[in-house]
C-alpha cells in the first residue's frame, strides 16, 4: 500500500465524468494506445489524452462510452502529442478496464 495522503491532498484531485466523442491510432506512442477525445461538458469542454486501453477496447466501442477522468493534471507531453487528462481505469497486467458511471450521467459531474 501506497502512503496515506490527507483529505486536503485527495480534495485537490478533479475527478469528472465524460463522454469519449472520438478515438484516433497512435502509432507514434511507445506502447498501444489511442489517442482520445473526451467531453466534459460546458464548464471544461473536450480534453484530448493518450490511453493504453488496445486489448481491451476497439476505438468504435469507445465513441460514446462515458468514463471517469482527472481533468487537472498538468499537461503532458507523450511522443508527439500533449495528453491533458487521466482516464481512470483498474490495472491488470497491461489490461485495463475502464472505470464508468453505473448509468448515463451529465458532462463534467465531479466524483468525490
Amino acid at each position: 500500500m501506497k502512503d496515506a495522503v490527507s483529505w486536503d491532498d485527495f480534495s485537490k484531485i478533479d475527478i469528472r465524468t465524460g463522454t469519449v466523442v472520438a478515438v484516433f491510432d497512435f502509432p507514434e506512442a511507445r506502447n498501444p494506445a489511442y489517442k482520445v477525445h473526451i467531453d466534459f461538458g460546458e464548464e471544461i469542454g473536450v480534453k484530448k489524452t493518450s490511453a493504453q486501453i488496445t486489448t481491451k477496447y476497439t476505438k468504435e466501442e469507445l465513441v460514446g462510452k462515458q468514463i471517469v477522468a482527472v481533468v487537472n493534471f498538468p499537461i503532458k507531453q507523450i511522443a508527439n502529442f500533449m495528453s491533458e487528462c487521466l482516464i481512470l481505469g483498474a490495472v491488470e497486467r497491461k489490461d485495463v478496464i475502464l472505470i464508468q458511471p453505473q448509468m448515463k450521467v451529465s458532462n463534467g459531474l465531479k466524483i468525490s
